[in-house]
């Protein structure tokens, strides 16, 4: 799941709030699935499901999918995560869990699965946000997220969020994202909008991959049952 777009989603669950649901789903639509700037669908829409159990305790368990295209056969991604989410103070919150990413689609997809360790702090509008895993992709490699959000909460329906993610192969030899640089950054600001029961989600995404160096805009709307 993209670690900021993803209905988000891995966004995940919002985790300054424990007034959800004991069961919820959402279903997203959006004109480009964006991995931390990176295009995961050619550029071109997907339709994104997850569906969610938390308690009153903290505790949270879901799955989500989406379509993807790395450009071989691979076209279904459907993750697993869970964790537990609590309060410090009525300022800040803490959210700690995993997440097992896995693909479909053709024989060799499965090559590909790796699992995330994460934690995530929210001190009032600010979200400083940590992914690690020791086998990014199936590279056999360490790889580590580290992301900052800021959030402009301009009225009870509409919401600017601001923010920068840096992401880092510790071996550049198994994994690189292109050729000679083993990390990168990503820049992105959004608007997010509710109204009628929907979330509406603006955002320009620019990263400083040679690869991935155009702007990207990202259109989403979604919407969240409670059962």
């Amino acid at each position: 799941m993209n670690h900021v777009t993803k209905i988000a989603t891995i966004g995940l669950l919002s985790f300054s709030q424990f007034s959800f649901a004991d069961v919820s789903s959402t279903v997203a639509l959006t004109n480009n699935y964006l991995f931390n700037g990176i295009t995961q669908t050619d550029k071109d829409p997907a339709l994104q499901v997850s569906l969610d159990w938390a308690n009153d305790e903290g505790w949270y368990l879901g799955t989500w999918a989406s379509n993807v295209d790395f450009g071989d056969d691979t076209d279904i991604e459907v993750d697993f995560y869970g964790g537990y989410a609590f309060e410090l103070n009525s300022e800040m919150s803490v959210d700690l869990g995993f997440a097992h990413y896995t693909y479909h689609g053709g024989d060799d997809s499965s090559d590909i699965n790796y699992t995330e360790l994460y934690s995530k702090f929210a001190l009032g509008n600010a979200e400083v946000n940590f992914w690690y895993s020791p086998d990014f992709v199936g590279s056999d490699a360490g790889h580590f997220i580290a992301m900052f959000n800021y959030n402009f909460p301009i009225s009870d329906e509409l919401n600017i969020q601001a923010g920068i993610d840096y992401s880092k192969s510790f071996d550049d030899k198994k994994y690189e994202w292109q050729a000679g640089k083993d990390n990168y950054l990503h820049y992105q600001v959004s608007a997010n909008y509710a109204y009628s029961g929907f979330d509406f989600t603006l955002g320009i995404h620019q990263t400083n991959l040679d690869a991935y160096d155009d702007t990207s805009v990202q259109l989403m709307v979604a919407r969240t049952f409670s059962f």
